[in-house]
């Protein structure tokens, strides 16, 4: 068998070294691909989230929330929170908290 020569090894070598970057390449891109999906996912679950709190909201109140109400209802929320933690305790917020401590 016939040695190959230096050319040819480094040629070889070479053309190793394009295919790992190529699928170097690839693989980054599908990388990218899957966090924008995680990305986007993450989204719809918060945005279908806030639309069911307000849901919630609006249907306590029996009528729409005007955006001129939401600086009231976070200064209820924050109120309410002063003056004892009352809607992090209605909403379970704070046996959240303590039990992850233990």
């Amino acid at each position: 068998m016939a040695k190959r020569t230096f050319e040819e090894r480094l040629n070889e070598l070479s053309k190793k070294q394009t295919a790992y970057l190529e699928k170097a390449n690839n693989l980054s891109q599908q990388i990218k691909v899957l966090e924008k999906k995680e990305a986007e996912e993450n989204r719809k679950k918060r945005n279908h989230r806030l639309i069911e709190v307000g849901a919630a909201v609006e249907s306590v109140l029996g009528s729409p929330i005007e955006e001129k109400d939401i600086p009231k209802l976070i200064g209820f929320l924050k109120k309410q929170e002063a003056n004892g933690n009352y809607f992090s305790i209605a909403m379970g917020v704070k046996e959240r908290n303590d039990n992850s401590n233990m």
